[in-house]
């Protein structure tokens, strides 16, 4: 198709290395997808230090490593698209994966907060979270699945997001992606339950009474908070909750 790739035999751990063979060759980057992993799955009292710390080096900090050595580059030119790989693992949990939900989690967070720094750059950055049959998986994966999982039903989403037209909101943004299933994931906050700032002390017991208002979700209040200031609004209307205004 008249396209030209490089490879670089360095680890994500050393970022530089990689976007330095993506200047040196190209003169420019434009476009960074964080997507290298590996697994070191144990039972979380099984785990050792190294498999813990190999993880979080692999995905967390070379997920930072990289984007650190880019991002003057996307600055300097006020254009960038960054693509960061998560998990459902790190959204929702996996039996025997606490290192690398750990680690995916913590690239959703770190995904959240440069999008809010560099959209001012025009860098839009998001993240996906694909089921996909690849090297990683296909020792854990049984070969009916690795055929549904195919990379080419995630890829079309990254190209997306990577375009100079990102499809809406743009950035800051987690995808759930795979085996032609394309879906945005977001928060969901129940409407919760404020206590009067005037009674004092708030107990445990007080919680308990009320632990059902707490995490209803199905009362019509639950909101689905998109920044900090999102979700501090709810703190801040219990401000001037007091016992003579009941304000829940």
């Amino acid at each position: 198709m008249g396209g030209k790739a490089v490879g670089n035999k360095a680890s994500v751990e050393d970022g530089a290395a990689v976007v330095k063979t993506a200047i040196d060759n190209f003169g420019r980057i434009d476009i960074l997808v964080n997507n290298a992993g590996i697994l070191r799955d144990k039972a979380f009292g099984n785990v050792t230090d190294k498999q813990w710390n190999d993880v979080i080096s692999i995905h967390l900090r070379g997920t930072y490593t990289c984007t650190k050595a880019a991002y003057p580059y996307m600055v300097e030119q006020k254009y960038g698209r960054i693509v960061n790989t998560t998990s459902t693992s790190g959204i929702y949990g996996n039996f025997g994966q606490a290192n690398y939900a750990a680690a995916k989690l913590g690239i959703l967070g770190f995904a959240r907060a440069l999008a809010l720094e560099s959209k001012k750059y025009n860098i839009l950055v998001n993240t996906i979270a694909p089921n996909a049959g690849t090297q990683l998986t296909a020792s854990v994966l049984p070969a009916d699945i690795l055929e549904a999982f195919k990379p080419a039903y995630v890829a079309p989403l990254v190209i997306a997001l990577c375009s100079d037209k990102v499809p809406a909101p743009g950035t800051g943004a987690l995808y759930e992606v795979g085996s032609g299933y394309q879906a945005r994931t977001r928060w969901q906050r129940s409407g919760g339950y404020g206590f009067p700032l005037d009674v004092k002390p708030l107990t445990p017991e007080a919680i308990v009474r009320e632990w059902e208002k707490i995490i209803d979700f199905d009362d019509g209040r639950a909101d689905y908070p998109e920044s900090g200031e999102d979700g501090l609004r709810a703190v801040k209307a219990n401000f001037g909750n007091t016992s003579k205004t009941a304000k829940l």
